[in-house]
């Protein structure tokens, strides 16, 4: 059977914080004022015009995207996947063809996309072009071939989840995976993975490791892996597996909470995690549940601060019903004033 993940419940509004509070105030109004300016107005304008006449238009393209790779990840759909564009490129966005035939349009941020409505047991040879804001469209990127497995009539037994995942950092912007391989009636064509329950990379069926790009340093990585066959039938999760990118040269140590872990119960959700060494004492970390930000835990009023290193543990009274899922992480409020990277996230199931 195809599995479904439960939808999750939106963030809850609020919570009484047992070790600290958090308030919100109205901000102050502001005021501005003009005063006659027609002369600076008309010679501002006058400046504009002309610049803007002595502006040559954009007609140099971006260059063509790299890394394009296809993966069957059925008998009737292609994982299409390529490297993301320099800022320098001026990218705004890309087209996914097959063959000649225009096939998909992304916007920059996507660099990976399903074709389907494919034929099984077929030959298809895939390209992308990249485009920026003035229109000017890249050549074609080196085409990525792949043919689509046979159809399996009637399968509908998943594969087996993949029974270990392993990570490490490699560099501050990438992660190198490794998984135990999964089995299928039919055979599995495919290994998913996923990252805060969104999948991000699909690998071949024969691979057992892959190194995910394109990641932010001094941050926190959840990865898991599914196994998928030609009928579509994707296993459950793989364990799943924590990667901390490193910050990047000058960035200073980590600012993300570690080892954090969430535990559902009657009534209550208990947290608990590392906290940064940020080079003194952290009061305040900000808590994220289903993406949203819910409250600002305080330390110092009524409990104790705790020390770079040290382990904290905070406990959240809840009054949403049991089955409610929730998707938590947090991250701390660093020295300068700004929130740092976050902790890896959560996924509890709130108890009755």
């Amino acid at each position: 059977m195809r599995r479904s993940a439960p939808t999750p419940a939106p963030a809850p509004t609020a919570f009484p914080a047992r070790a600290g509070t958090a308030s919100t105030g109205p901000a102050r109004a502001g005021t501005a004022s003009t005063g006659p300016a027609r002369a600076g107005t008309a010679l501002a304008a006058a400046v504009l015009i002309s610049l803007t006449a002595c502006t040559p238009a954009d007609t140099q393209a971006p260059p063509p995207p790299a890394g394009l790779t296809a993966q069957a990840g059925s008998a009737g759909s292609v994982h299409v996947m390529w490297r993301a564009a320099a800022a320098a490129d001026g990218v705004t966005g890309y087209q996914v063809f097959q063959a000649d035939r225009l096939v998909r349009e992304l916007p920059a941020e996507k660099t990976m996309v399903d074709v389907t409505d494919l034929t099984p047991r077929t030959a298809y040879a895939f390209t992308v072009r990249a485009k920026d804001a003035a229109g000017n469209l890249s050549g074609p990127s080196a085409a990525a071939e792949v043919t689509t497995p046979a159809a399996k009539a009637d399968d509908r037994q998943a594969p087996t989840a993949p029974t270990a995942t392993t990570g490490r950092p490699e560099g501050p912007r990438a992660a190198r995976l490794t998984w135990a391989a999964a089995t299928d009636d039919t055979g599995v064509t495919a290994y998913d993975v996923y990252q805060g329950g969104v999948r991000i990379h699909t690998a071949g069926p024969g691979e057992s490791a892959t190194t995910v790009t394109g990641l932010r340093p001094d941050t926190v990585y959840t990865f898991t892996v599914r196994a998928r066959d030609g009928a579509d039938n994707s296993s459950p999760d793989g364990p799943a597996v924590d990667v901390t990118t490193p910050p990047a040269d000058g960035d200073g140590p980590g600012t993300a909470p570690a080892e954090f872990t969430a535990a559902a119960a009657p009534g209550e959700v208990t947290l608990s995690w590392t906290a940064p060494d940020t080079g003194r004492p952290t009061p305040e970390y900000q808590l994220y549940v289903n993406e949203q930000p819910t409250t600002v835990i305080q330390f110092g009023v009524g409990a104790a601060v705790p020390p770079p290193g040290g382990r904290v543990e905070h406990r959240l009274t809840v009054t949403e019903p049991a089955g409610t899922v929730w998707a938590v992480k947090v991250r701390a409020r660093l020295p300068d004033g700004n929130w740092g990277a976050f902790s890896a996230e959560r996924r509890i199931t709130l108890a009755g």
